[in-house]
C-alpha cells in the first residue's frame, strides 16, 4: 500500500521532512493520587492565569508605556526620529519577547493538564490571545465612539 497520504507525509508525497512527523502520545499515564492531581490541576490554573495576563497587555498597557517613554525622550533631545524609533523598536522587542515567554507557558500549560488527568494535545494560546484581542478592540471602539470620538463633537459638554 502507498504511503502517501499528506498526513503521513508533511505534505510531499516523495517522503516526510525531517521533524515533520505527528505528535503522537503514548499511552494515558498512570493516574497519580487525588492529591497530585488537584495540585496539578490548580497548578495549570495557575500558568492559564499567568497566561492571559500577559495576554492582555500586550494591547494597552505594553504600547502606552512605550509611547510615554518616546514622549518624554523628544521632551528631553528635541528629537522626534529618536522617540519614534526608540517607542517602536521598544514596543516589537517587549511584544515579541511576551509572546515567546506566553508561547513557552502555553507548552507547560500543556504538560501540566496532562499531569492531571486531562486528554489535552492543544494549548490555550491561540484562543486567548483572539479573545483578548476582540476585547481590546470592543474597549477602543467603546473608547472612540463615547469618550473621545465624533460623540464629542455632536454633543459638546
Amino acid at each position: 500500500m502507498a504511503r502517501n497520504d499528506p498526513t503521513d507525509t508533511g505534505g510531499l508525497f516523495i517522503g516526510r521532512r525531517p521533524g515533520t512527523a505527528p505528535l503522537r502520545y503514548r499511552g494515558q499515564p498512570t493516574p497519580a493520587g487525588g492529591k497530585r492531581r488537584r495540585v496539578d490541576a490548580v497548578l495549570a490554573a495557575g500558568i492559564l492565569v499567568v497566561e492571559t495576563l500577559l495576554c492582555a497587555t500586550l494591547w494597552g498597557p505594553q504600547p502606552a508605556a512605550w509611547l510615554w517613554l518616546g514622549s518624554q525622550l523628544y521632551h528631553e533631545t528635541d528629537s522626534i526620529g529618536l522617540a519614534i524609533l526608540v517607542a517602536f523598536v521598544g514596543m516589537l522587542t517587549t511584544i515579541l519577547g511576551t509572546l515567546a515567554v506566553t508561547m513557552r507557558l502555553d507548552r507547560w500549560w500543556k504538560i501540566v493538564r496532562r499531569a492531571s488527568g486531562h486528554e489535552q494535545e492543544k494549548g490555550a494560546l491561540e484562543r486567548i490571545f483572539v479573545i483578548s484581542m476582540g476585547v481590546a478592540l470592543i474597549g477602543f471602539v467603546l473608547w472612540f465612539l463615547v469618550l473621545e470620538g465624533p460623540s464629542s463633537s455632536i454633543a459638546p459638554r
